[in-house]
């Protein structure tokens, strides 16, 4: 290392100088015994450094001429507290001193940095110029002046754009702990920045626990960028924001800090994009329970029901599952999104989407209203039943399992079972009970155990060749892991017909219901007697 001199005296030199020189100053001792302890400190690390192999490294280089250039100064300003008459004032050399004093603490720590790294031993290997580049900028996020640190974020959020690898690299390095300290002391321009990689950290699925890890340090920055950053920043924040509200205690925590306000500020008024992303952290924060009151007392409603009704694609997607979520077993919030002219925004936003999987929020927001009574009339007037029928044979198996549970909340009252069952969805349902997962094979099992109480719904049933078959096979006792209720109550309404009744027995129900009545499911018993009682089968005995 270029301890040397460079055409004056070495860095040891001007340290054990300006050492030799403190005891002697007359003006602001305490401060010269503060900074004598720094440099002592500092030719420690000195001897460190030059004790590397490495002679070549920039960055120690660019630490090395900046800590010559602090010294000079020091001496400079030694020099003025040498007499009891302070030549250019005492506030001005106070300041200069303190100056001093920031200066060599920065160094220090600067050195430590670099020391701790192992760059200068060369103890750590790199298997790519990626990986060497990135090591680089994370050290040098952490020492020198805040502009080389400004170009330092610049590189590496150029480096991280677009390329999950790299960003793999960079958390791997430790990146993480270094942006979030760096947040503490940067302006709010570099902020940004570091919000924006932060924001693209976050992106990536393996990366995302790291910034969980840093708690509420990383929550409280970002939720002031979201209060007073720009709109890049605001957004960013929001992307990053969506990551870390998926933890209870993350959610929980942005909930207590006046998040929620912020975040329905900028789906009120901020950019397409951060609204979008703004929406998603709401979403992900309704999901739990315990946060419920916050959104009530934010009046959040009305506005995602607005962002729902004229919002980006994106945005009406996570402002309706985000009201999905509110209105889970809540017959208050139900009723509350019905009065903000939510009913009329699902509408909207259902007939207006074009791919299954982005429906999948609104036919959850409607399951989940429809278990109001007193929205159920609502929801059939406006026309929803036919939307059903048409989602219940798509492709996406949320969507089709959510229609199924949708049907049997509407299909309250005689009235209403008639007209779903005249609108085309039984074979539907039937066509689900054959469905790969249980979710979807109970939820249509459930769905027809209602519909089938109306006579003309049973008649429809009974064209379908499989219907008989699909139910009775899932009464099967080795099929784990569902609710056999309900497919007794549909197979139990079907068999008043004789047709149905030979079906059933002849698809092999007798020899499931014995061990069913064994396992006392609900409504076994009294099938397997209505079938003994029939002259087909007399095997299964009265019990």
């Amino acid at each position: 290392m270029p301890l040397d001199n460079d055409g004056n005296c070495t860095l040891t030199e001007l340290i054990s100088s300006l050492l030799d020189r403190i005891p002697n100053l007359l003006s602001f001792k305490s401060k010269w015994s503060s900074i004598r302890v720094k440099l002592a400190d500092l030719n420690t690390h000195l001897s460190d450094i030059s004790a590397s192999s490495s002679t070549t490294n920039q960055l120690s280089l660019d630490l090395l001429l900046s800590l010559r250039e602090t010294l000079h100064d020091a001496a400079s300003v030694a020099a003025r507290c040498e007499g009891p008459d302070l030549s250019e004032g005492k506030l001005k050399t106070q300041s200069d001193v303190d100056s001093i004093t920031a200066r060599l603490d920065r160094h220090a720590k600067d050195a430590e940095v670099l020391i701790r790294s192992g760059l200068l031993n060369e103890i750590v290997t790199v298997s790519s110029k990626k990986e060497a580049a990135l090591r680089n900028l994370v050290i040098r996020l952490q020492i020198g002046e805040p502009e080389s640190k400004n170009s330092a974020i610049d590189s590496l959020l150029e480096l991280v754009q677009g390329d999950d690898k790299n960003v793999m690299i960079s958390v791997a390095q430790g990146v993480v702990p270094v942006l979030v300290r760096l947040l503490d002391s940067c302006s709010l321009s570099v902020k940004e920045k570091v919000v924006a990689v932060i924001s693209r950290i976050s992106s990536v699925e393996s990366s995302k626990h790291v910034l969980i890890a840093e708690g509420l340090s990383l929550l409280n920055h970002l939720l002031r960028v979201l209060e007073s950053g720009s709109g890049f920043g605001k957004e960013k924040a929001c992307v990053a924001l969506q990551a870390l509200s998926l933890c209870k205690e993350n959610a929980r925590a942005i909930g207590c800090r006046g998040g929620i306000s912020s975040l329905l500020e900028i789906c009120q008024a901020g950019t397409p994009g951060s609204q979008a992303f703004a929406a998603g952290v709401l979403r992900n924060l309704a999901s739990f329970g315990e946060i419920k009151e916050n959104f009530v007392e934010e009046n959040a409603v009305f506005v995602l029901v607005s962002l729902g009704s004229s919002g980006t694609v994106p945005a009406r997607e996570n402002a309706i599952g985000c009201l999905a979520s509110l209105a889970s077993r809540d017959e208050d919030m139900m009723m509350l999104i019905v009065r903000e002219g939510g009913v009329k925004c699902l509408k909207s936003f259902w007939d207006s989407v074009s791919d299954a999987k982005s429906l999948e929020v609104g036919v959850v927001l409607l399951k989940n209203l429809a278990l109001c009574p007193i929205v159920r009339d609502v929801v059939i007037s406006e026309g929803f039943i036919p939307r059903l029928v048409r989602v219940l044979s798509c492709g996406v198996l949320g969507v089709r399992i959510a229609a199924a549970e949708a049907v049997s909340s509407l299909a309250f009252s005689s009235k209403s079972r008639k007209e779903i069952g005249e609108s085309g969805c039984i074979g539907a349902l039937i066509g689900m009970l054959d469905g790969k997962a249980m979710e979807e094979k109970e939820a249509a099992s459930k769905a027809l155990s209602t519909l089938l109480v109306c006579t003309s719904n049973r008649k429809i049933f009974k064209k379908s060749d499989k219907g008989v078959l699909s139910l009775v096979q899932l009464l099967d006792p080795k099929i784990t892991k569902f609710d056999k209720r309900y497919t007794v109550s549909a197979l139990e309404l079907l068999v008043t017909s004789k047709k149905c009744r030979k079906q059933v027995v002849a698809a092999g129900a007798c020899l499931h219901l014995q061990k069913l009545v064994e396992m006392d499911v609900e409504g076994a018993k009294k099938l397997a007697e209505n079938l003994a009682r029939s002259k087909i089968w007399g095997v299964f005995a009265r019990p």
